[in-house]
């Protein structure tokens, strides 16, 4: 999980591993492909953690209000997989991603993991403001289960893209 700050990330980092792979990627022939391959079938092992957290948001309570679940399924859908293969940053994570265009609320993933919530003004009272809580840690709890799996399965795809380098070499 990341550190300091809300923690909106499951992330793996074997930096000297991924970079060192990606090196001989690069020393490749097509190495672009090689890339291509390595990125999706990280991509691919973070997908289970990636449904527990869309999973940890729907189940998400309205609070005694009518169920209108466009914020919850909105949150769900900027949650994706990520991997980035050189850089200033190299590694793969699940990132919940702002939600620019959902009424005014692009911070949506960040402030309903948090215990304090967020404070808004309430519809139709120009002046009226409430601090609305969702559900604490939803992002770090649902992935709680698949983490460790999640990771061993981004290092198997690693070793895997490694043994096929090895395999062309001898």
């Amino acid at each position: 999980m990341a550190s300091g700050g809300p923690p909106f990330e499951l992330g793996i980092e074997s930096h000297e591993g991924l970079a060192a792979l990606t090196r001989a990627i690069r020393a490749e022939a097509d190495g672009k492909e090689l890339r291509k391959d390595l990125a999706k079938n990280m991509r691919e092992a973070l997908k289970p953690a990636a449904a527990e957290a869309k999973g940890g948001i729907m189940a998400m309570g309205s609070a005694g209000l009518p169920t209108a679940p466009a914020l919850r399924s909105a949150i769900g859908k900027k949650i994706r997989p990520e991997v980035k293969l050189g850089g200033r940053w190299s590694g793969a994570r699940i990132k919940a991603f702002k939600t620019k265009n959902i009424r005014g609320f692009a911070n949506a993933p960040k402030r309903t993991n948090r215990a304090r919530g967020w404070r808004h003004l309430v519809y139709g009272r120009a002046d009226s403001w409430v601090t609305q809580h969702g559900k604490t840690d939803w992002f770090d709890d649902a992935m709680q289960g698949v983490g460790p799996n999640a990771k061993e399965a981004v290092e198997q795809a690693m070793e895997d893209m490694a043994r096929r380098l090895a395999s062309r070499i001898g």
